[in-house]
């Protein structure tokens, strides 16, 4: 009997022994090309030298300094280099470091509260996310997710957050309208829900650039972000963008939000930042957020015991080297189009899959019950599940989720392969796929 507090108390797990490039090997031998970087974060494979050897380097000299007293060079060295790459207008913002996405989620919430006070404007604490989203599974960052059946259990120990609807053109696109329109529409019902709240009491406006898990790698429509900057702006309301899952150059550029040619106030980041290698987080302020507490008391009101740990820093620079040494943007990009064009020639036609949407190497196939009235398969089939345990024992792995259509059913399966994956690996995550979706859908 295990006595580690799995996520499944029931059945057995593979005992993973061994990471090699984009395989995972376990204790019997098995290899499993691992198509979804374990939730978006292995971005550079299981056996990156650099990044290892930079871990073992830094363990040699420092590892933890508290950051109550101390700095220390590769907190500072991230630091800078994440700055120097922000989207436009970001400024001279500034970063701090977390252990995990769901406390940069808090972290941020409590950046913007305390923006607010310190500009004199104490009554600004009401926070609108969109659904379906997904933030964390921390209190805060739960209450802010709009995932009905995640946030279900906990629902009596949830702050109030205010939800309005993603911009999900597979069901929310209305029969003949634009994309401009349909953005412009979406966008648009944060300003309305400003107004009803009263744009003096609005603290922030919460939002991935591209939505992970909850929704399936679903990238805005044209223009939609643009207009949410003016409509923020226009009230005084942070924009807090989440790249947990979608930043660090999953989709094709270091940021996601680069894509929508705006900033936010307040940026996250995780998965993908540390690549796997040393758990790390960080939340950017920009300057104008900077501003304010320089402005005020000049104090951060909310600190961590390993802020700015000099390993995990350490580990996260060596990352985004990687990324940046070797050109794996342009490697996402390309890698991107060739997962995309092989998803849609294998399935772009299929009777269950109502819908291929994603960005870099971010994909998702949604799988439905009936393409026309696109009804999703019963919640209980869990047909997601089912086509990753058919992936698994055919050798690779996917991440499924359920609740895209209502917060409880929509059945999909993202992808999210490491940003060194070669044309073959690409091709079998395809077929494999493909076969599975086939094999399950066909057996209901």
């Amino acid at each position: 009997m295990s006595h580690v507090l799995r996520r499944t108390l029931t059945g057995d797990q593979p005992t993973i022994v061994r990471g090699e490039g984009a395989y995972l090997i376990d204790s019997t031998g098995k290899r499993y090309l691992d198509a979804c970087g374990g939730a978006a974060v292995s971005s550079l494979g299981h056996d990156n030298r650099a990044v290892r050897d930079a871990v073992a380097r830094q363990m040699e000299t420092l590892s933890f300094a508290h950051t109550g007293l101390f700095t220390n060079e590769p907190a500072e060295e991230l630091a800078d280099f994440l700055v120097a790459r922000a989207p436009q207008g970001t400024g001279e913002g500034r970063v701090m470091y977390l252990g995990s996405g769901s406390e940069a989620m808090e972290a941020a919430l409590k950046l913007a509260r305390q923006y607010h006070v310190e500009r004199g404007e104490p009554q600004r604490a009401k926070i609108i996310a969109r659904a379906p989203s997904y933030h964390g599974n921390t209190l805060a960052a739960l209450s802010v997710s709009g995932h009905a059946g995640r946030r279900a259990p906990f629902a009596p120990l949830l702050i109030d957050v205010e939800h309005i609807d993603a911009a999900y053109a597979y069901r929310f696109q209305r029969d003949a309208e634009s994309e401009a329109d349909f953005a412009r529409r979406m966008a648009d019902q944060l300003e309305e829900r400003i107004q009803a709240l009263g744009p003096q009491n609005v603290a922030a406006f919460v939002a991935e650039p591209v939505v992970g898990a909850s929704l399936g790698t679903q990238p805005a429509p044209a223009g939609y972000f643009r207009r949410i900057r003016e409509i923020c702006d226009r009230h005084g309301v942070l924009y807090i963008a989440d790249e947990v899952m979608c930043g660090m150059g999953r989709t094709g550029s270091l940021f996601a939000l680069e894509q929508e040619g705006i900033c936010a106030d307040i940026t996250t980041m995780a998965k993908g930042l540390g690549a796997g290698y040393q758990p790390i987080a960080a939340v950017m302020a920009s300057e104008k957020v900077v501003g304010a507490i320089l402005g005020g008391s000049g104090k951060l009101w909310n600190g961590h015991t390993y802020m700015s740990h000099a390993v995990a820093t350490a580990g996260a620079m060596a990352v985004m080297r990687e990324i940046e040494d070797r050109d794996l943007l342009s490697a996402v990009r390309k890698q991107g189009a060739r997962l995309e064009a092989g998803l849609r020639a294998r399935l772009e036609d299929h009777a269950h899959v109502g819908d291929i949407r994603g960005r870099g190497l971010f994909w998702t196939a949604e799988i439905v019950q009936d393409r026309a009235s696109k009804k999703p398969f019963d919640v209980s089939l869990n047909l997601a599940g089912r086509v990753l345990n058919a992936a698994k024992d055919a050798g690779v792995i996917c991440y499924p989720s359920q609740g895209c259509a209502d917060g409880t059913a929509g059945d999909h399966v993202l992808l999210a392969p490491c940003f060194t994956s070669t044309d073959a690996e690409i091709d079998l995550i395809v077929e494999v796929m493909a076969n599975a979706i086939d094999t399950e859908t066909s057996r209901i």
